[in-house]
C-alpha cells in the first residue's frame, strides 16, 4: 500500500494488469482472509458513514455501474456471460449486485457473517465467468478490470460529493468510508498494488481524478459496442425496483458527471464549455464544429473503438434550453432531471437527507421481501432474488448500438404528459 498514484497508474495500466486474472486459485482452494491492514472500528464507522448517506451514495453507484460498463473488455464479459442481456435478467443480476453490497453495509465482516458468504459468492461467481469468458478466447477478469470496477462503488462519490449532497458528519468519516472500500476491493481479489483505494482519500481522488479523465470520460465518448442496449436494459431492469428511474434522463446525468462533452445542465457548466470550444476555434467561423475528442484528455486504454467524429457547434450552447444533448431528451425526461437536482438540493438539510434516507431504507426492504413492481411484470417467483443463488442466463441477442441513434418520430403532446404520470 505504500506505492505513489503515479505508481499505481502505471501498474495498472501495464500489460501484466490486463492478463493477470484476479483469482489464480481454484474455488475448492479458497479461503476468504482479512487484509493485516484491517481496521475493524474504521471499517465500522465507514458502514455507518454509508447509511448516514444512504440514498446519495447508493444513487452514485448505480452511476458508477453505468460508467463502469464503457470500459470494453469489462462490457465483452459481462455480454459473453449472457445474465444481464435482457431486462428480465438485468433486473435479476443487478438486483443482486445491489442486495450484495447492501449486506456489506449491513453486517459486520466476520467468518461466517452474511456479508462474509456474499463476498465469497461474489468472488465464486467473478472466478465462474472469468473461466467461461476464457474458453471464448475473450480474456480473463483481469486485476485491471476488478479495479476500475471498484471506481464504479465509490468513483463518483469521492470526487464530487456535491453532487450528491453528501458531506463528513465527523472529521474521519471519508477516510473511514475509503479503507472499508479498500478491503472490499481487497476481499474480492484485488492486489493492494492494483487497489485503486489507497491509504488517504485524498490519495484515492487522486487516481479516481485520473481514472474519471483518462479512461471513464473517453469511454463514455466513444462507447464499446452494445453499451447503448446493456446500460438500458439495467436501467429498465432497475426501474421494476425503484420506478423513479428514466432510461434517458439517467443516460444524460451519467455523461454529464463524467463531463462527456456537450452534457452540460447548469450555467457554470454551459459558460466553461463555451470557453472551451472558443479556445479550440483560434478565430475561426463560430459555425465551425468542434471535435468533441478535442476536448477530452488522451485515454489510456488501448481499445475504445474509434468513432466518427461528433462535432460540438459554439452557438448550440447559447442557451442551456438549446443545448443538444437535453433537447433530445422527453418531457419525462427533463422533468426527472429537475426532480433530481430538486432532490440534491433537498438532500442537502437534515430533514430532507433524513427522509430520503428513510425512503431508501424502504425501498430495499421492498426489493428484498415484495418487489411488487417486478411480480407483474416477471412474475412472483421470478421477482424475488437470493443472492447465494447463480443468476439465470438467456440467449437475448443485444442490439447494436446504431439501433439506439436512428432518429426518433416525435410523440404527441398528450403522450408526453401521460408519460408524466407513468
Amino acid at each position: 500500500m505504500d506505492l505513489s498514484v503515479d505508481e499505481v497508474i502505471e501498474g495498472l495500466f501495464r500489460k501484466e494488469a490486463t492478463e493477470q486474472p484476479s483469482d489464480t486459485r481454484k474455488f475448492e482452494e479458497h479461503e476468504l482472509e482479512l487484509p493485516k491492514w484491517f481496521d475493524e472500528k474504521k471499517f465500522n464507522r465507514g458502514r455507518r458513514f454509508f447509511w448516514n448517506f444512504s440514498f446519495s451514495l447508493a444513487t452514485s453507484m448505480m452511476i458508477g455501474l453505468i460508467a463502469v460498463i464503457s470500459v470494453p473488455s469489462i462490457l465483452k464479459i459481462l455480454v459473453s456471460t449472457r445474465r444481464s442481456n435482457s431486462v428480465f435478467t438485468a433486473y435479476r443480476r443487478y438486483l443482486s449486485t445491489l442486495l450484495h453490497v447492501t449486506s456489506w453495509f449491513e453486517n459486520e465482516l466476520k467468518p461466517g457473517s452474511i456479508s462474509w458468504r456474499s463476498l465469497h459468492a461474489v468472488r465464486k461467481r467473478h472466478l465462474h465467468a472469468a473461466l467461461a469468458s476464457k474458453k471464448k478466447g475473450l480474456g480473463v477478469v483481469s486485476q485491471r478490470d476488478m479495479a476500475l470496477t471498484l471506481f464504479g462503488f465509490i468513483g463518483y462519490s469521492i470526487l464530487m460529493p456535491d453532487k450528491f449532497s453528501v458531506s463528513q458528519l465527523t472529521p474521519d468519516d471519508w477516510d473511514s468510508y475509503n479503507h472499508l472500500w479498500s478491503v472490499i476491493g481487497y476481499m474480492i481479489g484485488i492486489e493492494d498494488k492494483y487497489n485503486i483505494c489507497r491509504k488517504t482519500p485524498e490519495e484515492t481522488r487522486e487516481i479516481c481524478q485520473i481514472l474519471l479523465d483518462r479512461v471513464y470520460r473517453p469511454s463514455m465518448e466513444s462507447v464499446p459496442e452494445h453499451f447503448e442496449h446493456s446500460a438500458r436494459v439495467l436501467l429498465d431492469g432497475l426501474s421494476s425496483i425503484n420506478p423513479t428511474v428514466e432510461i434517458e434522463a439517467t443516460l444524460f446525468w451519467c455523461r454529464r458527471l463524467t463531463n462527456v462533452p456537450g452534457y452540460v445542465y447548469s450555467e457554470e457548466e454551459r459558460v466553461a464549455l463555451q470557453d472551451s470550444l472558443r479556445k479550440h476555434l483560434k478565430g475561426k467561423n463560430p459555425d465551425t464544429g468542434v471535435d468533441s475528442r478535442l476536448l477530452i484528455d488522451k485515454p489510456i486504454l488501448d481499445d475504445i473503438p474509434d468513432r466518427p467524429a461528433r462535432l460540438l457547434y459554439l452557438h448550440d450552447y447559447d442557451t442551456l434550453e438549446n443545448v443538444p444533448a437535453y433537447k433530445t431528451l422527453s418531457l419525462k425526461g427533463k422533468f426527472k432531471l429537475a426532480l433530481g437536482n430538486i432532490g440534491v438540493a433537498a438532500y442537502s438539510t437534515c430533514i430532507g437527507r433524513n427522509y430520503f434516507n428513510w425512503n431508501h431504507w424502504f425501498s430495499l426492504y421492498l426489493m428484498k421481501y415484495f418487489p411488487y413492481i417486478a411480480f407483474f411484470r416477471f412474475g412472483i417467483k421470478q421477482s424475488i432474488v437470493n443472492i447465494f443463488e447463480e443468476d439465470p442466463t438467456d440467449n437475448t441477442v443485444p442490439k447494436p448500438n446504431a439501433d439506439f441513434y436512428k432518429p426518433q418520430e416525435p410523440r404527441s403532446w398528450y403522450k408526453e404528459w401521460l408519460s408524466l404520470l407513468w
